[in-house]
């Protein structure tokens, strides 16, 4: 071990009792806040459905606390453990090129990552969403969707990575702008033919057919200058009782989607103004923005990896004992998120902060009060809490909670 080892440790461990102590905080918070529906809710959400969203809440925190335990654990494990160093040499001894040992072990580490991850997603949908009656997937359809994932994972993301590992190798010193420019055309391509291509793997989407509907979403996009390929209607209730509506795809390929058990909880007025909240996005430019963060931010990370690519502290101080294009590129996905995560509050602010800009639009697209009933009844819907802890919140949620986000919208009444 060296100086970074005990940097990222550090890191880790406050990481880690922060995360630990703000599950904590929320579920007391809900526990204690179960016994009585908030003011602003009495007359629209019974006790019954509001305890049974405690209950949810608290059975998604536990778990997810137990998880992310476990992946902590599993993170020493692969570094200071010695499970990558051992995944090195073992695939080194074959003999074979930097390049295909490289594709080699990033193919088996992500074969283990998603071993040890599946008895997590199994229990998951098979018995927290089961349990409270979201759970519609049959496990046919799971094992479907798991092999049908791991297809496109080889189709797509072999050659990817087999790609952004030879520039790594061979594009020279400022081998990191080529990589962002391949990693931002390639993030554009899978926008653009996700919609057309990948989701009908998965969903079957047909065009809606409430021609009043149509006309009253089609009279709302027309008059904000948004075009796009279709409104179509995905049969989510093939796998979730979860209700969403979305806006998937890039450029002239755009499409807007709903699920069709969010058709079936809303009225037409409330589609709409549903959907008005998702057009706010992009009168907002939204999108835009976060694609050029993102932009900004995969390139800085990528020049940092580029640097970091020529310390061998680097590598020692994370259990590696031979530097590599393909172990750095490897360790440096494991070790960012335990330095970014302190940051994860700016990163929640910003996302509500849009949710908020999009509300005040749909106020005034549609109507305020046809917005909150609809957000109502997708909270008894989807049994989200009423009562999240402020601070977990603060930290976590990329909307608004649900009483700051009614009364941010009842202001505008």
């Amino acid at each position: 071990m060296n100086e970074f080892s005990y940097i990222f440790l550090i890191f880790l461990l406050f990481g880690t009792g922060l995360q630990i102590w703000l599950a904590q905080r929320h579920r007391t918070y809900v526990t204690k806040h179960k016994k009585s529906v908030p003011a602003a809710f009495a007359e629209k959400i019974s006790l019954e459905d509001h305890q049974k969203a405690a209950a949810y809440t608290l059975a998604k925190t536990s778990f997810a606390q137990k998880m992310f335990i476990f992946e902590v654990l599993l993170l020493l494990v692969w570094t200071f453990g010695g499970l990558l160093e051992t995944l090195d040499q073992q695939l080194r001894s074959f003999g074979w090129s930097e390049l295909w040992t490289g594709v080699a072990v990033l193919i088996s580490f992500s074969l283990v990552s998603s071993v040890l991850d599946l008895p997590s997603t199994i229990y998951s949908t098979f018995r927290i969403e089961a349990k409270f009656g979201f759970n519609r997937t049959t496990a046919s359809v799971f094992m479907t969707d798991l092999f049908k994932s791991f297809l496109i994972s080889i189709i797509i993301g072999v050659p990817f990575a087999t790609l952004v590992l030879w520039l790594m190798g061979y594009a020279g010193e400022y081998w990191w702008l080529s990589v962002w420019l391949v990693w931002m055309g390639f993030s554009f391509l899978m926008i653009w033919a996700y919609p057309t291509f990948i989701a009908p793997m998965f969903n079957k989407f047909k065009p809606i057919e409430n021609e009043e509907l149509k006309q009253g979403i089609e009279h709302l996009l027309s008059s904000n200058g948004f075009s796009s390929q279709g409104i179509f209607v995905m049969d989510g209730s093939k796998r979730s009782g979860h209700g969403n509506a979305y806006f998937t795809g890039f450029g002239k390929n755009k499409r807007i989607v709903f699920y069709d058990t969010l058709l079936d909880g809303l009225t037409k007025d409330e589609v709409v103004a549903v959907l008005a909240h998702e057009v706010g996005h992009f009168k907002r430019k939204h999108i835009q923005k976060r694609i050029v963060w993102m932009s900004i931010s995969s390139l800085g990370g990528l020049a940092l990896l580029g640097w970091l690519m020529q310390q061998q502290w680097f590598f020692n101080g994370l259990g590696v004992s031979t530097p590599s294009t393909y172990m750095a590129l490897l360790l440096f996905m494991l070790a960012l998120p335990i330095f970014t995560f302190f940051l994860q509050p700016l990163s929640a602010w910003l996302s509500r902060k849009h949710e908020f800009e999009a509300d005040d639009f749909a106020a005034q697209e549609a109507n305020a009060s046809t917005l909150i009933q609809a957000l109502v009844k997708m909270y008894k819907e989807n049994a989200s809490s009423l009562t999240p802890d402020p601070l977990y919140s603060a930290f976590y949620d990329s909307h608004p909670p649900a009483p700051v986000r009614i009364a941010h919208l009842s202001a505008k009444l």
